[in-house]
């Protein structure tokens, strides 16, 4: 009998193995073309694997040289967003949302949101938690109260929870109370000293308020772009005041409150990487962070790798970009922002992408006056019900909704004019995300394990290859 349920088992075995080995030798392929005939669709021909040889560049993947694991890619979704998608109907909204966080069908499954702590300066007008006259002060935030977030961002994450309750939320701060700063006014000023322990108070229920919401900070950035105060609003931040913040105030703060949310330096351009770089040398500050957040408004994105490189033990985030194109554009420069961040950022050793930002309406609105933006056009613009897709939408679709969060980057040559990406899922499948840069259609293989499939990409096209 034993012998029986064992030659069983190993039949089961042999058949679950051979049925693997089968579905290997084929690829699926998603692509997005640059004259905008083909978004974001799976093609229908699948590719496949052989052992015929061809004299065509190839990208050969190896998975046994892994690098970073993944914790998502995604959106800001700011007050601004939110309030267009709490106002739509409620049929409409609950179809947006589908489209955007769940992974079935042709769902786009966003796995990661960054959220402002208080305003931005995409929303109708400046806010904090904790806003008081000027000349007044509440230093244990008994005052505290999320406030106008309750109208549409805490509607809006728990609509998104439900969907994927597993998404992974980052919050960032642009700014303090007023009374807490130099200058009580929203924008550029700087926090008081007198104010760090306030501070970090405030950043504690924070993180409290919003569990008792039912959402969960994963992780929170000390401030957003401390080195840019004319956004209204903001706050000028240097690195030596941040180290003193984290390794006096916020850190201590966190860990006192049993706090298990992340705290992430920096959060500005890849042109400062001795911002961050500074701030990990010191050793009492460091032990309380995670890691550094960029944006690429400014530098080079390798500079994410040399951060890396001067503290490997510390993670790398990507967490802002805004992608833009004109409305009713022929076509779709779905290259550029692949290249530059979903490729290039991972290729930095970033465990996210994050742009920005989630949702505008036509006019891009709502953006705060005196430092709002007005040219951040949103992954979807919403009038009303009707919902149209950008340029960011693509582009982050085109990881999202395969490279799951645990997945890890994989080993990947890099081609003239095919700039790449390779990674491993949980489940063991491999994608391959590629850009034709080029000036014309590419011939390409995709070599893996020893065997190769071949591949065609337009002129400024994407392709997101699964197998």
């Amino acid at each position: 009998m034993k012998l029986k349920t064992m030659s069983y088992c190993f039949a089961l075995t042999l058949s679950f193995s051979t049925v693997q080995s089968i579905a290997q030798t084929d690829a699926s392929l998603w692509l997005t073309k640059a004259d905008r005939s083909v978004l974001f669709a799976k093609q229908n021909d699948a590719l496949k694997f052989s052992t015929t040889k061809n004299s065509n560049p190839t990208i050969l993947i190896n998975e046994k040289e892994t690098y970073q694991p993944i914790d998502g890619f995604g959106y800001s979704l700011t007050g601004g967003s939110a309030q267009h998608i709490i106002q739509m109907s409620a049929p409409a909204r609950a179809a947006l949302l589908k489209e955007l966080f769940a992974t079935d069908g042709n769902n786009i499954g966003v796995s990661y949101i960054r959220l402002s702590v208080g305003a931005s300066d995409l929303n109708e007008k400046v806010f904090s938690y904790n806003d008081l006259p000027e000349g007044q002060t509440d230093l244990n935030q008994a005052k505290f109260d999320l406030g106008l977030d309750k109208v549409d961002v805490i509607p809006v994450m728990k609509e998104i929870l439900a969907i994927n309750p597993k998404i992974k939320v980052l919050g960032s701060p642009w700014s303090p109370p007023l009374w807490m700063k130099t200058t009580y006014d929203a924008r550029g000023g700087m926090l008081k000293p007198e104010y760090y322990d306030a501070y970090a108070k405030y950043l504690v229920k924070y993180v409290q308020e919003m569990k008792k919401e039912g959402i969960t900070i994963d992780a929170i950035t000390v401030q957003n772009e401390p080195l840019h105060p004319g956004n209204n609003p903001s706050l000028l931040m240097a690195a030596p005041d941040q180290a003193i913040f984290v390794k006096k105030n916020l850190g201590p703060a966190f860990e006192k409150s049993g706090i298990k949310t992340k705290i992430i330096i920096y959060d500005h351009n890849a042109d400062r990487p001795d911002y961050p770089i500074t701030i990990l040398n010191d050793k009492e500050a460091r032990k309380y962070i995670d890691g550094s957040a960029f944006h690429l408004y400014g530098g080079k994105i390798e500079a994410l790798s040399d951060v890396r490189d001067a503290h490997p033990d510390k993670n790398i985030y990507f967490t802002e970009q805004m992608v833009v194109e004109r409305p009713n554009a022929a076509t779709i420069n779905i290259t550029g922002p692949v290249r530059r961040l979903i490729i290039g950022a991972t290729r930095n050793w970033s465990r996210n992408v994050l742009e920005w930002n989630l949702a505008a309406d036509p006019e891009n609105k709502p953006f705060t006056d005196r430092g709002g933006c007005p040219t951040c056009q949103g992954a979807v613009t919403i009038d009303k019900d009707k919902v149209s897709r950008n340029l960011a939408y693509y582009s982050i679709a085109h990881a999202s909704k395969f490279v799951r969060p645990g997945s890890v980057r994989i080993a990947s040559n890099e081609l003239p004019d095919l700039s790449n990406v390779a990674f491993k899922t949980p489940e063991g499948k491999k994608v391959l995300i590629v850009a034709n840069t080029g000036k014309e259609a590419t011939n390409f293989n995709i070599s893996f394990n020893g065997k190769m499939v071949s591949a065609t990409l337009d002129k400024g096209s994407v392709g997101t290859y699964i197998w």
